[in-house]
Parts: structure tokens; C-alpha cells; sequence
């Protein structure tokens, strides 16, 4: 006599089960793949995007990008006016309250003539910039090396008479 066949279930349940195991480990390797790329790409992606950020807020629209300023150095471009003559405007871009009046502080502490404080266009700014009016940059690379900044550029998206007679603009952000 033939032996009973098997129930269609008992066939099929040891690959399901094999399947759903299978699948199991397939997942956990992806995440794991995930992880390891997220961990390897992760901070030149950041590098390269700070560059491009860095280049886009110091695009000038007759001029290629101006680079921000690695390691200001005295002797490249000195100062002609004494801190005590240098007149700022502190301009607030980070959209937190009295920004702009403490660094107008520090400043004032430091030697500089603050014209007058104001809020920017603009509140979302990342990091804090000294720009310069033509033929001042002397002494915006002083004030940056003062402040401690690294991004320093030309007058950008304000003019001029708008500064009431500064020749430096520090535009605050967050960092």
C-alpha cells in the first residue's frame, strides 16, 4: 500500500518559514550597508556642502565667488584707520533678540566705533561674516582676525550710503 501523502501545509511551511528568515537577514544587512555608508560619507558631504554655502553667500554678481579668509594675515593688506576710527554697522541675521546689540558690545569693548545696529533682510544666516566697503579691506581682515571670523568679503547686497558712514558691516549669525 502507498504511504498517505503529506498535507499540502507540511510541504509549503519549511520555506515560508526559510523565506521569512531569509528576508530577515537581508533586511538587517541593508541597514547595516546604510549605516556604513551614512558613517563614511557623511562629513566630506558636509565639507563640500559648507564650501558651496560659504562660496553662494560671498557670490558677487560681476565677480566669480570670493573665498572666505583661512589664515588673515597682518602683513598682506594692512589697516589704515586705527580701531578707534573704524566705524561698523552690526547688522542681526540669526533672528535672535539683542544679537546684534552684544556684538555691537563686544565691539565697542575692542576699540571699534559701532554707527548703528539693525536686523538684516534675512534671519536664517549659519555663521557670522565681516564684509567691507571698497577700499576697506585692511580693516575688515583686522576685525575678522579681532573676532576670531573666518569669512570675510566685500560689501555684498547692501550699498554704501546704507552703512551711514561705516566701513564695516558684521553681519550676525548663529554660529
Amino acid at each position: 500500500m502507498d504511504a498517505p501523502l503529506p498535507a499540502p501545509d507540511a510541504l509549503i511551511r519549511p520555506w515560508r518559514t526559510a523565506t521569512l528568515v531569509a528576508s530577515l537577514v537581508a533586511a538587517i544587512e541593508l541597514i547595516l550597508l546604510l549605516v556604513a555608508a551614512v558613517l563614511l560619507l557623511a562629513k566630506p558631504l558636509s565639507h563640500a556642502m559648507h564650501r558651496q554655502a560659504e562660496a553662494a553667500a560671498f557670490k558677487t554678481p560681476a565677480k566669480k565667488a570670493v573665498s572666505p579668509v583661512r589664515h588673515v594675515k597682518q602683513a598682506a593688506v594692512k589697516a589704515r584707520l586705527p580701531r578707534a576710527k573704524t566705524n561698523v554697522w552690526v547688522l542681526n541675521g540669526n533672528g535672535r533678540n539683542g544679537a546684534a546689540g552684544s556684538e555691537a558690545a563686544r565691539l565697542t569693548s575692542r576699540g571699534y566705533r559701532i554707527r548703528g545696529t539693525g536686523n538684516a533682510t534675512r534671519t536664517d544666516y549659519a555663521t557670522t561674516v565681516v564684509m567691507y566697503r571698497p577700499g576697506f579691506r585692511g580693516e575688515g581682515l583686522r576685525l575678522a582676525h579681532d573676532l576670531r571670523l573666518k569669512a570675510v568679503g566685500p560689501l555684498d547686497g547692501l550699498k554704501p550710503a546704507a552703512l551711514h558712514g561705516a566701513q564695516l558691516v558684521v553681519l550676525v549669525g548663529a554660529a
